[in-house]
């Protein structure tokens, strides 16, 4: 029991490790963008950050369902239903820096909801918890 609540607790405190290095990285790259007029490496890290904290989320389950030893398959339906629309709502704002940028259907929508965060954390955890044991 108190193995397990150790575990937990050092892997929370981990992500949020993660979370923290990862928020002062993006603010770096967010000055040093302004300064030389390049916000493609903010933006790019601002589209990735958030679904590999989605991936280190779903992380600890999957290391104990592997450990399992079983076939592995994807749920498709999963990925499909739920992993698709919330990578597109991750992507839009670094497509929109794109020459798709204005092809892009509720672009201005998104982009104003500031979803890209909780989309982008969404699709981290799907894209591992797609994974499933046969």
């Amino acid at each position: 029991m108190m193995r397990k609540f150790l575990k937990y607790f050092f892997w929370t405190v981990a992500i949020v490790l993660i979370f923290f290095i990862g928020s002062r990285y993006e603010l770096q790259l967010i000055e040093k963008g302004q300064m030389t007029y390049n916000l493609w490496p903010a933006a790019i890290f601002a589209t990735a950050f958030p679904v590999i904290i989605g991936i280190l989320l779903r992380l600890p389950k999957l290391i104990t369902e592997i450990k399992r030893d079983k076939a592995w398959s994807v749920n498709w339906i999963k990925l499909l239903a739920v992993g698709l629309p919330t990578l597109y709502l991750a992507l839009v704002p670094l497509l929109s820096f794109t020459f798709l940028g204005k092809y892009l259907p509720f672009a201005i929508d998104i982009i104003h909801l500031d979803s890209s965060n909780i989309a982008g954390l969404i699709f981290g955890y799907v894209l591992l918890d797609s994974l499933k044991e046969d």
